[in-house]
Formats: structure tokens, C-alpha cells, sequence
């Protein structure tokens, strides 16, 4: 299985890995075609925390979120930690994958890429420093002009490569920002998960705080029962173990030309 995951704009701080020069010298992330990318989105990120208030403007920090800047600023050099520990916030809360015993992280590891503004698709135990960027910031010295059309083609050709070569159940918990930063073509293995409330009168309802809480919950159950969810090959044994588990998963939207079919995660 591959999980996709959003990343989070806030993040833990410190970390005892090699600094990010260092592991995009030595290719150390996955997808390392991708490094040239990532090497000019890095760059232009330094370059506009040198302007504090440019930066601050362009990433739409408060006063007490300065902080950020320098974090930006030093992020060639400031130390890494696991990306899946690195990120903080509520889905990441829910997921709690610091306190997860050895085969649950190995299932993460095995199982889990995080999708960051910054670096692209990256492994959920690959090592990343503390940096502030989203799916939607404008970096002055990036020459695409966007973050959008400096990754769509080639995050979307590293994923496609990756699941040619290696055939899986597709599972993508992304929001569509951060989708559209390596966007997926539509396949029969390949679902976008929704997290929805049913109503009284049985219509669903997307929902924003609780989506991404019911997103990692969902992630670590799979991870606490990794002997099991490691063997997945199709949407039907998803359904069936999250039935198993008391949870509600129901097919949702067909696929289209441009976008994944959907599953819907139901919560009370």
C-alpha cells in the first residue's frame, strides 16, 4: 500500500540528522531525480527569508511567528528528524506516530510518503528540517513562478514511475493543494480519501478540524495492525478490515479523466 499524506505548516523543532545539504549531496531522500527541484525550491526559500518582512508578507506570518524566518533562512544547515515526527498539528496528533512500537513505524516507513512544499513526496521516516512553506506560497526567486508548476510534472512522473515499478493499493490522504503538487492518474487501485459525517436524512458532509483527526487516527490504526495491512492489494480488503476495526468506508465518487475515485471514511 501507499499512503499519501499532506504535510503541516507547523513543526517540531530540533531534531540529531544530517543537515539537508548534506542528504540532497549524498541523495539520501527518495525520488532523487527529483533533487534539482528541490535545490532551487530550497534556494529561492533562503533567499526570501534574507527580506524578514518580504518573507513574513509572503507567507503570512504574525508578529510572534518571526521565528519561522529563521527557521527558513538556516534550513540548508539546521539539524533533521523523521518527517512523520517533524510535523505537528491535529492530523498528526491523531496519528501520534512518535509513541508507535517498531513494526507499526517500520509499517510507516514502508508504507507512508508525506507530500512537502518544500522537498516533494518524501519517505515517512526520511529525515527533514523545520521549514515554514505551503502548497500556495510565492517564492520571488523561483523561476517556475509558482509552486504548483515547479512540481505537478515531476512529482506526478516520479510517483507514476514509482507504482509501475512497484504495483500498489494507492490510498491518498492529501489535501487537493498539496494533490495538485504531484498529482495522481486516476487508476483502478487508486482512491482519494474523504473523512465525512452522515446526516439525518443519510447526506454526507465533508468536514474540516475532524477530517484531518479521523485522517491520522486512520493512519495509525493501519500502522498498529501493520501484519495485516501491510498485505493489502485492493480497495474491497480496505473496506472489509476498516468494517473489522468498527469503522464505516464507503465508495464514493466515480473516477474521472482527471481524478481519482473516491472512498468516504464516515464519523460520527
Amino acid at each position: 500500500m501507499l499512503i499519501l499524506l499532506p504535510p503541516s505548516e507547523t513543526k517540531r523543532d530540533g531534531g540529531e540528522g544530517a543537515p539537508l545539504e548534506q542528504l540532497l549531496a549524498e541523495s539520501a531522500l527518495s525520488f532523487p531525480q527529483l533533487n534539482a527541484i528541490r535545490k532551487r525550491v530550497v534556494a529561492a526559500t533562503v533567499s526570501l527569508a534574507r527580506k524578514p518582512k518580504v518573507c513574513a508578507e509572503v507567507l503570512k506570518l504574525s508578529p510572534k511567528q518571526m521565528g519561522e524566518v529563521d527557521r527558513n533562512k538556516a534550513v540548508k544547515t539546521s539539524p533533521t528528524m523523521p518527517a512523520i515526527d517533524r510535523y505537528t498539528g491535529v492530523l498528526y496528533d491523531g496519528l501520534a506516530a512518535m509513541n508507535l512500537d517498531e513494526p507499526s513505524r517500520n509499517f510507516l516507513r514502508d508504507n507512508v510518503m508525506i507530500q512537502s512544499a518544500l522537498l516533494g513526496p518524501v519517505g515517512a521516516l526520511e529525515p527533514i528540517p523545520a521549514y515554514r512553506l505551503s502548497f500556495d506560497s510565492k517564492l520571488p526567486a523561483l523561476a517556475a513562478g509558482s509552486l504548483k508548476k515547479a512540481w505537478a510534472e515531476a512529482g506526478s512522473k516520479a510517483l507514476a514511475k514509482k507504482l509501475k515499478a512497484e504495483p500498489r493499493l494507492v490510498l491518498d490522504l492529501r489535501s487537493e493543494g498539496y494533490s495538485a503538487l504531484a498529482p495522481l492518474a486516476p487508476a483502478e487501485n487508486t482512491v482519494y480519501l474523504r473523512v465525512v459525517t452522515k446526516g439525518e436524512n443519510g447526506q454526507l458532509r465533508a468536514l474540516n478540524h475532524f477530517n484531518k483527526k479521523g485522517k491520522g487516527e486512520f493512519v495509525r490504526a493501519l500502522a498498529k495492525d501493520a501484519a495485516v495491512t501491510s498485505t493489502f492489494n485492493s480497495v474491497d480488503e480496505l473496506i472489509a478490515w476498516a468494517a473489522s476495526k468498527n469503522m464505516i468506508m464507503e465508495r464514493g465518487a466515480e473516477a474521472t479523466s482527471e481524478w481519482p475515485a473516491e472512498l468516504n471514511l464516515v464519523v460520527s
